[in-house]
């Protein structure tokens, strides 16, 4: 896997070491050496204890909170930039910071343009992530983006369900537009939910659109948080005469009592990705790898290669 031109390194985040494991396991190589060194105050200071000096370095790390994930991919890019690599590729599975991406009332910061600031100040050259919160966040960057779509391993997955009277469905009207994309490509059903907050990862009141009964039902999301959407949403689909419910979601922060909820709700099945480590499990939760998915795009961009072709874009 190389161009005949730098030399490749890849550094591991320690938010998401497991994963840059695996993807360096299919590139025949193995992560520079890092050595961070934590003060008492709770400052800390990494170290890369390896030349990289000419090299396209790709750091792995995805930014979901404590905000020392974001503040280790910060310094580790600056560290690198310092150290004359030729190029700095941060590989972000998970953006966080991601959710307030606009003015939504006064006084209120717009965290997803910031965070892209920050990235690109620390000397970051390309940014390589997965299912953005909102596509837009692209447009906040100064410098390339590669937005990948977890699509490529959960329709494969779906179709090896082999679920007869299939439904996709959102959760929300603001995944209405990725369910819709893959009801399309399914050629299946679709019904959307709406729901009304009087408050921040509360959802007091789930309607819906369409019709689930005796139906496979796929409930589609970008993130799982408090997991309180999602399980008012297959309430509602379970009383209305659900045959199955499902959910497949990118990115599993599972936060608060998420867990617990999932477990007591009529949710059967639960895929998530790799893109953040889980803290708790479930006998209901599957994860998928997107070690292969980042490799491939990693591969592609090293010997600057088109990515656009190998994905279902969604």
């Amino acid at each position: 896997m190389s161009n005949g031109k730098a030399p490749i390194k890849f550094i591991a985040g320690r938010a998401t070491r497991n994963l840059a494991e695996k993807i360096v396991e299919r590139f025949g190589t193995t992560l520079t050496k890092v050595n961070i060194l934590n003060f008492s105050d709770g400052e800390f200071l990494p170290s890369i204890d390896e030349t990289v000096r000419g090299c396209n370095v790709f750091i792995v790390q995805s930014t979901f909170p404590p905000s020392d994930n974001l503040m280790e991919l910060l310094l580790l890019a600056d560290a690198a930039k310092r150290a004359s690599a030729y190029k700095v590729i941060a590989v972000i599975p998970y953006y966080g910071w991601a959710r307030q991406d606009r003015k939504d009332k006064p006084r209120v910061p717009i965290s997803a343009k910031l965070v892209a600031d920050l990235i690109a100040a620390s000397g970051i050259d390309r940014v390589v992530t997965m299912d953005l919160h909102a596509d837009q966040i692209q447009g906040f960057f100064n410098i390339p983006v590669d937005h990948i779509y977890s699509s490529a391993i959960f329709v494969p997955y779906i179709k090896s369900l082999n679920l007869d009277n299939l439904c996709i469905a959102a959760p929300d009207v603001g995944a209405s537009k990725k369910a819709s994309a893959y009801s399309r490509y399914l050629l299946c059903d679709l019904a959307i939910c709406y729901k009304l907050r009087k408050q921040p990862n509360e959802a007091n009141h789930i309607g819906m659109i369409g019709d689930v009964k005796n139906k496979n039902v796929i409930i589609l999301d970008d993130i799982i948080d408090t997991a309180g959407t999602i399980t008012l949403a297959a309430e509602v689909m379970y009383y209305q005469g659900a045959k199955s419910i499902r959910v497949i979601a990118t990115h599993g922060l599972f936060s608060g009592n998420a867990i617990n909820k999932i477990e007591n709700s009529p949710i059967s099945e639960i895929v998530v990705t790799d893109s953040i480590p889980l803290k708790k499990s479930s006998p209901k939760i599957k994860v998928l790898s997107v070690a292969d998915l980042f490799a491939e795009v990693i591969n592609k961009i090293y010997n600057l290669q088109s990515i656009s072709s190998s994905f279902i874009v969604m």
